[in-house]
């Protein structure tokens, strides 16, 4: 978009095809709007290179975060009120001092000449991706082509005339637009507008008095005979001439580029960087397109997970329907040898599913029924931190469940000879669940009959650590000495009996 009309330009496959201008008055208008009805799935960027786009540096604060940006959009706002298009570009850093940021801030100071332009592109609903500045876009071409310098200006013929953007190192610090007359030759003009801005730079401090400034002009191949006659180096300028087709090679872009901002447009097709300057409310197309573009590639996403979820499924069902039929085969086999063996084996008085059952039956009482080992464990590991303990008697008993008072246990003790042999409660082999044991001690202590109070810590201790067990509950029944308030303390200190230890008898209940 230039100040006096607009060229479409079509970008497919890597490849940039001129399309059709329109002039900046009503009658271009209207066949712009006819040359977008029906393209509404077309995404378009759009690309200003107008006289009226300005530059101002300034140093800000190196402020970070929320705080930076809102300073940077109120310094924004105040240099440029009178347009919406506004870009602050961020640079590089002082290295003395407070270290302020070095900003460049630009607009497109005359919105009227873009608005309209837009507003047609809004009104057929085209998905407007960017509004681009083709100044910030050679700002990409120099460090693309590696051609940055301390000081360097570029000088090329656009479609607005001649483009003059001046450089420090890779950082974009001025630009101007020169209107070319359809008589104006542009090598007279390349080597004038170079020695004007020279000038400028100069009293503008940006070029220091015998810094050298590189000239780099892009033109096509048929005008660098000329430039090169025409621009003469001198102790404070040298020219460096490059043609398009030379650039193209350089930046790897196909297709019949034949001036700069064709080359513009190829880095902007392949690149596509975020938009320059805001939209506002004529890019929600744009987000709408992105939107549906990315509930595409979830949709698709799905269905691919979602094909390859069901040809797994069909694939195992397939699998287990084989092995199903293998399984089904063997039983077949299985299920014929047994009833060829049943038949070579002589009769018998139970029947075999009786006999199955009586082999379930004894594995699982192996493996359900009470036994003592469990509870005698508990009691061995609590008498290796009691030495003073002597085992006299152990006497084991299961309780059942509807017995479950204090002195009601069933033994589980064979029966004598020539009695009833009365059957066992399920609940005393462990089924449903485990039942209740109970474990009588019978004990006598190590030490002296004098040291009372030994006597009675070694039982207390070996009591604690029995009831420390999961599912332990601990009773004294008689203690090597009776210590109750309710009892009368009688008799002698040492009766004079040789051999004779106190003894103690405690109950010990489990629930495994």
């Amino acid at each position: 978009m230039t100040n006096d009309r607009l060229c479409a330009f079509d970008w497919r496959a890597g490849t940039l095809t001129p399309g059709p201008c329109f002039s900046a008055d009503r009658d271009g208008m209207d066949a712009f709007a006819r040359y977008l009805d029906g393209a509404q799935g077309t995404r378009a960027y759009l690309v200003a290179d107008l006289v009226e786009e300005d530059f101002q540096r300034c140093l800000l604060p190196h402020v970070g975060g929320r705080a930076g940006r809102s300073l940077v959009e109120r310094r924004l706002t105040h240099a440029f009120r009178d347009t919406p298009f506004r870009h602050a570009d961020i640079q590089d850093r002082d290295s003395e001092g407070r270290r302020d940021d070095h900003t460049v801030f630009s607009a497109l100071t005359n919105a009227a000449m873009v608005q309209p332009w837009v507003a047609a592109m809004e009104q057929n609903r085209i998905a407007l991706a960017g509004l681009y500045s083709a100044v910030h876009l050679s700002a990409q071409l120099v460090r693309r082509m590696g051609i940055a310098q301390d000081h360097l200006l570029l000088i090329a013929e656009q479609g607005g005339g001649l483009r003059q953007s001046y450089f420090q190192r890779q950082y974009l610090k001025f630009s101007r637009l020169t209107v070319l007359a359809a008589h104006d030759d542009v090598v007279d003009a390349t080597a004038l507008e170079t020695a004007k801005m020279q000038q400028f730079l100069t009293s503008t401090r940006l070029l220091g008095r015998g810094d050298m400034l590189h000239v780099v002009v892009l033109a096509p191949s048929a005008r660098v005979a000329a430039l090169e006659e025409r621009c003469e180096d001198d102790p404070e300028v040298a020219f460096h001439f490059i043609d398009i087709d030379s650039a193209c090679a350089r930046l790897k872009l196909a297709g019949d580029v034949c001036t700069a901002e064709q080359l513009l447009l190829g880095l902007l097709g392949r690149d596509s960087p975020p938009s320059q300057y805001p939209l506002g409310a004529a890019g929600r197309f744009y987000q709408t397109w992105r939107a549906r573009l990315a509930l595409n590639g979830a949709s698709a996403a799905i269905a691919v997970v979602g094909a390859i979820w069901l040809l797994g499924s069909v694939w195992g069902s397939v699998r287990d329907g084989r092995e199903a039929t293998r399984l089904l085969a063997e039983a077949a086999q299985l299920d014929a040898r047994y009833r060829a063996i049943m038949a070579t084996l002589p009769p018998t008085p139970a029947r075999s599913a009786n006999m199955k059952g009586a082999v379930r039956l004894d594995r699982l009482l192996g493996a359900t029924a009470p036994a003592p080992a469990p509870l005698v464990a508990l009691v061995s590991r609590a008498l290796d931190r009691a030495s003073a303990i002597r085992l006299l008697a152990l006497d084991w008993q299961v309780q059942q469940p509807a017995l479950a008072q204090p002195g009601a246990v069933a033994s589980l003790a064979a029966p004598a000879a020539g009695d009833a042999v009365e059957p066992i409660a399920a609940s005393l082999v462990g089924l449903p669940s485990a039942p209740v044991q109970v474990l009588r001690i019978d004990g006598e202590i190590e030490f002296g009959r004098s040291d009372y109070r030994a006597i009675l810590d070694s039982v207390n201790q070996f009591a604690l650590d029995m009831a420390g067990n999961p599912g332990v509950a601990v009773h004294i029944v008689e203690a090597p000495l009776d210590v109750r308030q309710s009892v009368k303390l009688s008799g002698k200190t040492d009766t004079g009996e040789a051999g004779v230890k106190p003894r103690f008898v405690i109950n010990v209940t489990w629930k495994p």
